[in-house]
């Protein structure tokens, strides 16, 4: 966790730690500023109202929230703040992650939640890293190279592959 955070990474269980390792992990090769907190919309409900009406104002920029389940955890969040957020659905042993995926996309007008793959945390944090970068010249050089870098990885992978 950082100082002055400007991403606030947030989850309903740690179960979903793994899966949102991956945002963390961004975070980290980015040098942006995180948070993590275990907090449930459900279990916890004062914790994260709390949690979601400050973010703004402890200097987070953006959340990015985990739901397993039909579970909701960034609808409600999105709901709290005027903060964009960034839902992972997580995968489920019954339905694979749809229901979680449902939860997400099914936003109604005015709530946006910006949704990933199932599992996506990866994405999460680079677009996390993308919305940062509109406003930091450093940031937006880091993330100009790294598309770079996998473009060029890209194109040495299909120059080895042979017919």
């Amino acid at each position: 966790m950082s100082e002055n955070p400007k991403v606030g990474i947030i989850m309903g269980s740690d179960s979903d730690l793994a899966v949102m390792q991956k945002a963390i992990d961004v975070c980290k090769e980015f040098d942006v500023p995180f948070e993590v907190k275990i907090i449930s919309a459900h279990r916890t409900p004062e914790v994260h109202a709390e949690y979601s009406k400050t973010a703004a104002s402890r200097g987070l920029k953006i959340i990015i929230a985990a739901a397993g389940m039909a579970a909701h955890l960034p609808g409600v969040t999105a709901g709290q703040t005027y903060l964009p957020v960034i839902g992972v659905p997580i995968k489920g042993k019954s339905l694979e992650g749809n229901d979680a995926l449902y939860s997400i996309v099914q936003m109604p007008p005015g709530i946006p939640v910006a949704t990933v793959a199932i599992d996506g945390a990866k994405n999460a944090g680079l677009l996390a890293v993308q919305i940062l970068a509109v406003s930091d010249d450093e940031l937006r050089d880091k993330f100009i190279n790294y598309k770079k870098e996998m473009a060029i990885a890209s194109m040495k992978k299909n120059d080895n592959l042979s017919y």
